[in-house]
């Protein structure tokens, strides 16, 4: 059964029948803020839409205002524990090189009802020195349906975010780029990507020259290759033994690891097109962390050739199944970066 890790439920429509589907809940602490606005400011071509998130200086200083370390630490996530240490293939804290963690941060925003909340962003090789890619839906969300799509405020990009601090400043999101299929429609999964060109933190630098680190994308490679994905998430999605630990509280990096599988059909519920990942316990808050293959641990570079979305059951033979039957287990699945969607999303704002 499918699920999303950082917006509520959304029921998949199916030839007119809704195929009602699992999912893990928008955890957020609600905001005083202005209403989001709909898609019609944004600018339209065949190959994206780019959305004014915060279009000039004074509106970027209003969202690094809006985002106190208090407002920060105030986003919802598991209480904290004194559970010592642990962690697999499956969720564990990043401890590797800094490059990693500095090319990837927390995405702040304020969503369609006017909550705040997280995911999971990270610095790309681009032009402008200042572009980060997530998912669809971490910019750009939709009702209970997957309709009537809106566009999160207040977003905010903290690069190597760890312990509630900001070590390489704050960045606002100038524009947002995202396919015409996700404004249309929140279930296209293949269309669950977006790309973020941010402004100048408070110093007047470029975010990537602040962090001093990138990862290159990666187009068109095959699903199945071994990968590490990242991301922040605020809870663990099924062990105990995670829950309430820095690394699923949304303070410091997680990463799972192994070779990606593609999802599969299951019931009434179609096969997902083109959706991959690995076995994975990182709950809310993760979505939109890279899935990097031909990563190299010591460099702590590699391609990003998809984002966290949302999670689906599967067996170890790779069929569909529903939790908690026995060798049933939790994926943390993506869209695959392609030309002919990715390339073009990143290509509408990288010279921004």
């Amino acid at each position: 059964m499918p699920d999303h890790s950082d917006r509520r439920p959304s029921p998949a429509r199916r030839g007119g029948a809704l195929a009602a589907v699992a999912a893990v809940a928008l955890l957020s602490a609600p905001a005083a803020v202005a209403a989001p606005t709909a898609p019609s400011s944004a600018t339209e071509s065949a190959s994206a839409v780019v959305h004014p998130v915060a279009p000039t200086a004074a509106d970027e200083k209003a969202v690094r205002d809006y985002w106190t370390p208090a407002r920060m630490a105030a986003v919802l996530s598991d209480p904290p524990s004194n559970r010592p240490p642990a962690g697999g293939p499956d969720g564990a804290a990043w401890q590797g090189s800094a490059a990693l963690s500095k090319s990837v941060g927390r995405l702040f925003y304020t969503d369609r009802d006017g909550e705040d909340s997280s995911c999971t962003a990270t610095l790309v090789t681009a032009a402008n020195r200042s572009t980060v890619v997530t998912a669809g839906h971490c910019t750009l969300g939709h009702n209970l349906l997957g309709d009537d799509a809106r566009w999160n405020t207040n977003q905010l990009f903290v690069p190597g975010y760890r312990d509630a601090k900001a070590p390489h400043g704050t960045f606002a999101v100038r524009l947002a780029s995202v396919h015409p299929e996700w404004v249309k429609s929140g279930e296209n999964s293949p269309y669950d990507q977006a790309f973020l060109a941010l402004g100048r933190n408070a110093a007047g630098e470029r975010a990537a020259d602040a962090a001093g680190s990138t990862q290159r994308l990666g187009y068109d490679k095959p699903g199945n290759l071994p990968v590490q994905q990242f991301g922040y998430p605020r809870a663990s999605a099924y062990k105990e033994a995670n829950q309430g630990r820095p690394e699923f509280t949304g303070k410091r990096l997680a990463h799972c690891w192994g070779t990606a599988k593609e999802t599969m059909g299951w019931g009434e519920v179609p096969k997902p097109e083109d959706r991959w990942g690995v076995r994975c316990d990182m709950g809310g808050g993760s979505s939109g962390g890279p899935r990097v293959a031909d990563f190299n641990n010591s460099t702590g570079k590699g391609a990003v050739v998809g984002v966290n979305s949302g999670s689906w059951h599967m067996t170890e033979a790779g069929r569909a199944c529903e939790a908690p039957a026995a060798d049933c287990h939790r994926y943390l699945v993506g869209p695959r970066f392609t030309k002919q969607v990715t390339q073009r999303l990143f290509a509408a704002v990288q010279n921004s």
